[in-house]
């Protein structure tokens, strides 16, 4: 059995030449200074070095940095089967459209070889590291000379008695089809030696996605305060002789495959369900974009392989390292806080705790903003429960893109449907790798009496949006709900986000406008507030940046504070960089994927991007606008978004821009949440002109904006701080943030 850590090596045909230098896998181009624009892929790329980056970080935990690590394998994996599939798609289609950048399909996926080698070696190095440091915690990995007597005897009988029953030896020869290997599946090559006749045969196990990635020894089979995890492949290498009784097993090799995932739909498709669940079969067994390879792999076992799952435009990656690093994650979760950051609770909103948990009384009293995940994703769901059980309510309408596999959003629809409440769902199918939970959560709704809508063919709908409409002494009321993030409790616990609420009764006719968008195609006539995408909402966003460069031209303040999670629309770049131009000062919070080169003299001079990464995941929109005075001021134009800065959102998915006109909840948003990220310096990272990234350095002691929201009172009620008998004041340095 080898080490699961070591060296990677990769290699391709033609369409994804590997680079000769590794400088050539950082550099994004020789004449960066003179190109306008950043590469979607490679900036996509560099996120993915920052997480890694982050996997290094000596102030976390050591199963944090673990989690950082497997969270890197994950994204690769999703870029693999989504953005390189695609460019592959494109070469094999003849299809020469350059990107933002200049660069063909062709010349996108040589840059992208190289940059993939690199980051997949050094995710090796990161694994090799803390597989060490894991060892002297007693907590061993794949580490077979712990394992005592008895703990083999039971890691014998969990192969025969687990792992046996479900896996099937097969070979491979003339008289044997090939099997299918699905998606992110795995599997043995073994290549045996026949005892009686000495003829050689090659046989394959593969290996059930139900399995678990590894196997736990039991606590009383090992030493006091150890944990030990043996891989379930290198178990069943271990124990293969009992599988092949009269033959001598020559060698062995583990493999893994990736397929192209995206599922493409005709937009006139008549039956949209059933047309999705098709191509949900067909993505299963889409071409192979990458074979993962033991870099001792037998030859022979290799060809037959390469050519029997097609492998003609894929990578193929070998390593003597770990095969799969997202399936890390199964290790993070042993139970040892003491190699964790602290366990963190999200506080209940006070403003709804005052009311004694009524939603409806808090909100109609005053707008509310909560602020995940510091503050609970509970009173989400908590609306939404109140809507069902309320007699007064009458109606509900929601927008669900991603709900989770265990939703309490859900079953409150379904409760309000069968109390003989009017629901209606915007169930959105085309939410990627959610397409198959979605489309179970909505027969279940329809079965309860849901009214579900599945959208528009063609764009999805990726607003956060929820109507409560109530029955009330004077008269119907709409309580709506805004969010940046989607109504899943899962995410809601890493991802930071704002949801707001409100009982305006403006926003509360636009919402319904938008609704009735959305499930009738009723495109609304006017928007008082609101700003929809694909119809309004990138002329707003013009609007408010055209104003800004009025301001400046004419010497009043100018500014742009941006937070988002990617910008890649080149309208909405050459606007910005128009603004820069102009003299309004730009600051941008972009967390992953920005095609924007800042600071390029004549171009870009006055605008700055920075992204943060750290403990949560930034994800939520704030989009704010001096208006003629200081930042951040009183007057300052403030929204909240479900849409980033792409064309996909601004002209091809159903969007929402919410202003924020309650001087409390504007106040919060834009003095608060968007000025605590401007002053991170803890876990943010400068964009420089040539595309590389650099951590913020400061003078003294640096701002950490999560510690910041997690040591403080909640933004929707008053309640004392935790740790400080008063919220400290945020304020930019002289000049600009910091």
């Amino acid at each position: 059995m080898k080490k699961e850590a070591a060296t990677t090596t990769m290699s391709s045909t033609p369409i994804i030449e590997r680079a000769n230098t590794p400088d050539a896998a950082v550099r994004e181009t020789e004449t960066a200074s003179e190109v306008a624009y950043f590469n979607r892929e490679l900036t996509w790329l560099s996120f993915n070095e920052r997480v890694l980056a982050e996997a290094c970080n000596e102030q976390y935990p050591l199963l944090e940095r673990l989690r950082f690590l497997s969270i890197s394998g994950s994204n690769l994996d999703e870029f693999m089967m989504i953005r390189v599939a695609g460019l592959v798609g494109q070469v094999q289609r003849g299809i020469a459209k350059p990107a933002i950048d200049g660069r063909t399909p062709t010349q996108q996926l040589s840059a992208i070889r190289a940059k993939l080698a690199m980051l997949s070696a050094w995710q090796q190095d990161i694994w090799r590291d803390l597989h060490d440091r894991l060892a002297e915690t007693d907590i061993h990995v794949a580490d077979e000379q712990r394992v005592e007597p008895a703990a083999h005897n039971w890691l014998k009988a969990f192969f025969l008695e687990e792992i046996v029953p479900v896996i099937t030896p097969q070979a491979l020869d003339p008289a044997h089809p090939f099997p299918f290997v699905q998606n992110e599946g795995k599997g043995l090559l073994f290549t045996l030696t026949r005892d009686a006749d000495q003829e050689q045969i090659i046989e394959m196990i593969l290996i059930p996605s139900a399995l678990p990635r590894f196997v736990r020894v039991p606590t009383n089979q090992s030493g006091p305060g150890e944990a030990i995890y043996i891989s379930i492949a290198s178990l069943i290498q271990r124990y293969a002789h009992t599988l092949f009784p009269g033959f001598t097993i020559e060698g062995d090799g583990l493999f893994r495959v990736l397929r192209d995932s995206d599922i493409e739909i005709e937009e006139e498709a008549e039956d949209l369900v059933r047309t999705f669940r098709s191509a949900i079969q067909r993505r299963r067994r889409g071409q192979v974009i990458q074979l993962e390879l033991e870099d001792d792999f037998d030859p022979k076992a290799e060809a037959i392989l390469l050519e029997q799952l097609g492998v003609h435009e894929a990578a193929v990656i070998k390593t003597d390292g770990m095969i799969g690093i997202d399936g890390l994650a199964e290790i993070v979760g042993e139970d040892r806080p003491d190699l964790k950051f602290d366990a963190y609770s999200p506080r209940y909103p006070e403003r709804i705790r005052e009311h004694d948990g009524d939603a409806f009384s808090a909100i109609r009293e005053k707008d509310i903003i909560i602020h995940h995940p510091y503050e609970s994703f509970e009173v989400v769901v908590d609306f939404i429960k109140q809507a069902a059980e309320d007699p007064d309510v009458v109606a509900i309408k929601q927008t669900l893109y991603r709900a989770g596999s265990q939703s309490a959003v859900i079953s409150a629809l379904i409760d309000a449907a069968e109390r003989g409440k009017s629901v209606t769902a915007v169930v959105e199918l085309k939410a990627r790798f959610d397409e198959e939970q979605n489309l179970t959560w909505a027969t279940k709704l329809e079965r309860a009496g849901v009214q579900v809508i599945y959208g528009f063919t063609d764009w999805k709908t990726h607003a956060k949006v929820a109507m409560v409409v109530r029955r009330e002494d004077d008269g119907f009321r709409t309580y709506c709900h805004f969010g940046t993030g989607n109504y899943h409790p899962v995410t809601a616990k890493v991802y930071t986000d704002l949801s707001f609420f409100t009982a305006d009764p403006v926003l509360g006719r636009d919402a319904a406008k938008m609704m009735n968008f959305v499930t009738g195609y009723v495109e609304p006539g006017s928007l008082d507030l609101i700003s929809i995408a694909p119809l309004n909402l990138r002329e707003e966003l013009y609007r408010r940046i055209d104003v800004e460069i009025s301001n400046a031209v004419a010497g009043k303040p100018a500014a742009i504070w941006l937070k988002c999670n990617q910008i890649t629309d080149q309208g909405m770049i050459d606007r910005l960089y128009a603004a820069s131009d102009a003299g309004v000062q730009v600051e941008l919070v972009v967390r992953g994927i920005c095609c924007l080169r800042p600071g390029v003299p004549g171009m870009s001079d006055n605008i700055r991007v920075k992204s943060i990464i750290g403990r949560f995941l930034e994800h939520s929109r704030i989009y704010a606008f001096a208006n003629g005075e200081a930042m951040p001021g009183p007057n300052a134009a403030v929204f909240i978004s479900s849409a980033d800065l792409m064309g996909r959102n601004l002209d091809r998915r159903v969007e929402s821009l919410i202003p924020i006109l309650n001087r409390t909840v504007h106040d919060q948003v834009l003095q608060q949440v968007l000025l605590a990220n401007m002053l991170d310096t803890e876990q943010s990272w400068w964009l420089q002109s040539d595309g590389s990234y650099s951590r913020v350095e400061t003078e003294g002691k640096a701002f950490n904006c999560h510690r910041y929201f997690m040591t403080n009172p909640s933004l929707s009620g008053r309640g004392g701080a935790l740790e400080a008998d008063s919220v400290p004041k945020l304020a930019l340095r002289k000049g600009r943030s910091a």
